[in-house]
């Protein structure tokens, strides 16, 4: 006979944790590197560490938890004001590439920055030329004699190290937001940008990497959570793939691809070996072999990474929770991209058509004539960038209207106008009417709809679908360091053989006011000649006999208790309401319920 024991979560973790290290101290032991691991890392690492990508991600980690006010609510962080809702809303625009819609969104962001980060910032290198000065000197005095040993301040590793390359990822994310098409939030751009620079120069590695941020998150939640039980539940959300920022993602990833591709040629030229094009295994590379890049490579790894990470995921929205996906036409804009890439890394700098070239062009036409496949690549992945980019300015210009006329009754918060609707004009993505391929941005939309004219928000906090899948929703609004929350609750009843009927009311300080109320509900047939209507009202429901041109109502009773009206006694017992006449009973309607609540 077995008798089963009973572990504490820190039991399964110490276990967990044990296996873990035996696993790679049997490893070790077996690889015996000598050190080789930690060499490798200080030709290219100040003491063989990352420091720009750390010391990146500990200013998105700060951002989240004292500007989003995340050190509060990890959870539920707030984010309506930093997104890039307009050029003229700067607090949005500045915020928006650092800040996180949850904390799933930061985890998941900052792993693969790590990852991806990690392998970028060895590209670059702290030292040029592959030397690790540790120097028994204080920081300050390496910075202070920089020109004097290095020439260039940037040459020096502290500089390069805590400076440059922390400078050029948050200096990035900041920027990407002026040509973000929509109110995006997130680091995304700015990690997508370090993939597309990690790709091009180690492309078969990096590939090999992607896996690195699922088992940092596998890591992440076995720490937090060693033992965990699952059960089957409904969920609620748009399709997983109109949920991709395809755009940011794609403006990030070839400015690193460009970013990239620069420090290739740039090397090529100073450089001191041909191309290598292939990775150069476990020995040490030298800047010669970073300055290689095989064509069929980077445009392997550029269509398998994005492929991976759904950049083909073109879609429009057509208004009212539904999307309309293209995945042909995005496979083959990513495979295009891809080949643009990989030219351009890769393209020789010999001219296409030597005979017509010409040494030093003069004209345009002259240009054309002389052409190379690299200049042609680099030309291509700009016009991508251009394309990319360009789509988002005009919207970014165009002022949203202000929420002076919102439908029902808003509540006000500090400038914030919170209020519920159904069917009423997206003021968000219609802001430039476009139309294309039978498609437009004039679109409606239904739900918790949120604005500020001095912020130029307005956007639609919880769709009608979330609401009524939870039945209630926080909206939280704010400001840099500051946030109050607005409780958004739906109730409703649903007639026998009819829909339903309900209200939406908003809690703030614990007041309730009512923003919508829809229409009534008809209960199905009649009750000895009488119509019954379940109906919801300002602050409740009531319902409606009519009979003979006569229509009388009356509150719904509360819970088990009744309430008679045209000659029909109403019982309500628990969540039902039954009407009684005579030796008849029917049931009239009974309490609305949400699945994300069961």
């Amino acid at each position: 006979m077995v008798t089963g024991v009973a572990f504490s979560d820190a039991a399964h973790l110490g276990v967990g944790l044990t296996l873990v290290a035996v696993a790679v101290l049997a490893v070790y032991a077996v690889d015996r590197p000598d050190g080789a691991w930690t060499r490798a890392l200080r030709t290219r690492f100040l003491y063989g560490v990352p420091w720009g990508t750390l010391v990146s991600i500990a200013v998105v980690v700060g951002v989240y938890l004292f500007v989003q006010d995340g050190i509060s609510n990890p959870y539920r962080p707030v984010t309506i004001p930093f997104r890039s809702w307009s050029y003229f809303y700067a607090e949005g625009l500045f915020w928006a590439g650092l800040a996180h819609s949850g904390l799933g969104h930061l985890t998941g962001n900052l792993f693969s920055a790590l990852v991806a980060g990690s392998i970028a910032e060895y590209a670059y290198g702290h030292a040029p030329g592959g030397r690790d000065r540790r120097r028994t000197a204080s920081i300050a005095d390496n910075l202070l004699d920089a020109s004097a040993r290095d020439g260039p301040l940037v040459s020096n590793p502290y500089v390069r190290a805590f400076v440059v390359v922390p400078g050029a990822i948050l200096g990035f994310a900041v920027l990407s937001s002026l040509f973000a098409l929509g109110p995006v939030i997130g680091f995304s751009t700015a990690v997508f940008a370090l993939w597309g620079f990690a790709l091009v120069h180690y492309p078969v590695r990096s590939l090999a990497a992607l896996t690195g941020p699922t088992l940092a998150s596998v890591a992440y939640w076995t720490l937090r959570s060693p033992v965990a039980v699952g059960e089957a539940t409904g969920s609620y959300g748009p399709p997983g793939w109109a949920n991709v920022a395809v755009q940011g993602h794609a403006l990030g990833l070839i400015v690193g691809a460009l970013a990239a591709v620069w420090l290739v040629r740039r090397r090529r030229e100073h450089g001191s070996a041909p191309v290598s094009g292939r990775d150069t295994g476990s020995r040490v590379p030298t800047d010669a072999d970073r300055s290689g890049v095989a064509a069929l490579a980077a445009f392997g790894g550029v269509l398998l990474f994005g492929a991976s990470r759904r950049l083909w995921a073109v879609y429009w929205y057509l208004g009212n929770e539904r999307f309309e996906l293209y995945r042909a036409l995005g496979l083959g804009l990513l495979a295009v991209l891809a080949g643009v890439v990989a030219v351009a890394a890769a393209g020789r700098d010999e001219p296409i058509w030597p005979g017509r070239a010409v040494s030093h062009p003069e004209t345009v036409r002259d240009a054309v004539r002389s052409a190379t496949p690299a200049a042609v690549g680099l030309l291509c992945l700009l016009a991508a960038l251009a394309a990319v980019a360009g789509p988002a300015v005009l919207p970014n210009l165009v002022a949203v209207d202000g929420g002076d006329d919102l439908p029902g009754d808003p509540i006000e918060v500090d400038g914030y106008q919170i209020t519920y609707a159904e069917t009423v004009e997206n003021r968000l993505v219609s802001a430039v009417d476009v139309k294309a391929f039978g498609r437009s941005t004039s679109v409606n939309t239904s739900g918790v709809i949120v604005a500020n004219p001095d912020r130029e928000i307005w956007t639609t906090a919880v769709s009608r679908g979330n609401l009524a899948f939870w039945g209630y929703r926080a909206v939280d609004v704010g400001g840099t360091g500051w946030r109050e929350t607005v409780w958004v609750q739906r109730t409703g009843w649903v007639a026998a053989g009819g829909g339903p009927t309900y209200r939406v009311d908003a809690v703030r300080n614990e007041t309730r006011s009512t923003l919508f109320v829809g229409a009534p509900a008809r209960v199905e047939g009649h009750l000895d000649g009488r119509q019954i209507l379940v109906a919801a009202v300002d602050g409740g429901f009531e319902l409606r006999v009519g009979h003979d041109g006569w229509t009388e109502t009356a509150p719904l009773p509360a819970r088990n208790e009744s309430v008679r009206v045209r000659g029909i006694s109403f019982v309500r017992e628990e969540t039902r309401v039954y009407a009684e006449r005579g030796e008849t009973r029917i049931l009239v309607a009974r309490q609305e319920r949400y699945e994300g609540r069961q």
